[in-house]
């Protein structure tokens, strides 16, 4: 009888153990699934922050001492983006907008960072820039954008400068053609890109006001962002269906767009027939002065 008790108890071991084994995997499997329903496009790291509207991303980056911070501006569909060095705590801002000044800061006061640059991707025709004000009410702030844009900033950026914070930087790629101020900033790793209105998920930015060329947008994405890794993430200004980011990789095989040749892409842009931005008029002359009229 010892014999057989004996011998059957290391096989109930032996299962007790698969189904823990099982169990954990499944749990795994189920929250991955569920990282990937909430935060699409982006990688399993990154825990997201629920929101009744849309949901945000929030992680520490893949790369090592960066926090990250996706935030979202419903009516103009604007991603705002908070990077911070998770050591000296210096932090830069992009694309802030006017009406969620109070949530930024008060992110920005709760995490403990030091805001050093508010850095604009180009002058916005469909919102305010928050920088102006919140100059005012952050002492030592430096607002920034491209000096190609026309606009008033503290710091007027050029290819190749770089926008430090703490031990990590952006790099500035010039990438006209939506405006000609439109610049893509590029993590010192080239793990992320921020391309504002140049390219969005499955699809790119106008080119029917403000100096727009189609023929220059197809060039500066081919040139100054489609050369980045396939791996890169790509983080745009807006979106107006609920992704959050793609890839370099999947935008140069997917992006319906982009995937054409120079002259097929240019008759596409031109015969797009889009609304006028509905606050064109008061959005692209503040934001000409930092989003007020004392910068």
């Amino acid at each position: 009888m010892c014999s057989v008790i004996s011998r059957v108890r290391p096989v109930q071991r032996a299962l007790a153990l698969t189904l823990r084994l099982r169990t954990s995997t499944e749990g795994s499997s189920y929250a991955a699934a569920e990282r990937r329903r909430f935060c699409p496009g982006v990688s399993n790291d990154i825990h997201p922050l629920r929101a009744p509207s849309r949901s945000y991303c929030s992680r520490v980056a893949l790369t090592q001492g960066l926090l990250f911070k996706q935030l979202f501006e419903s009516e103009s569909s604007t991603y705002t983006y908070l990077l911070a060095d998770t050591e000296t705590k210096e932090a830069i801002l992009i694309d802030p907008v006017l009406e969620t000044i109070d949530r930024d800061l008060k992110l920005i006061h709760e995490l403990g960072l030091n805001l050093k640059v508010a850095v604009n991707t180009h002058c916005h025709a469909d919102h305010i820039t928050s920088t102006g004000l919140m100059k005012k009410r952050l002492a030592g702030l430096k607002s920034a954008i491209s000096k190609l844009s026309g606009a008033s900033a503290d710091i007027h950026l050029s290819e190749g400068d770089k926008i430090p914070f703490g031990k990590h930087y952006l790099t500035v790629r010039e990438t006209p053609g939506h405006t000609d101020g439109c610049v893509t900033l590029v993590l010192g790793d080239q793990s992320m890109a921020f391309t504002g209105d140049t390219l969005l998920i499955r699809g790119c930015g106008r080119t029917d006001f403000q100096q727009g060329c189609a023929k220059r947008l197809y060039e500066s994405i081919h040139q100054k962002i489609f050369t980045l890794p396939d791996h890169c993430l790509v983080y745009p200004a807006h979106d107006y269906r609920g992704q959050t980011a793609s890839t370099v990789g999947e935008e140069r095989k997917f992006n319906p767009r982009l995937t054409k040749s120079v002259e097929e892409f240019v008759d596409i842009m031109n015969n797009l027939n889009l609304p006028k931005p509905k606050k064109i008029d008061i959005s692209v002359p503040a934001n000409l002065v930092c989003g007020v009229h004392e910068v």
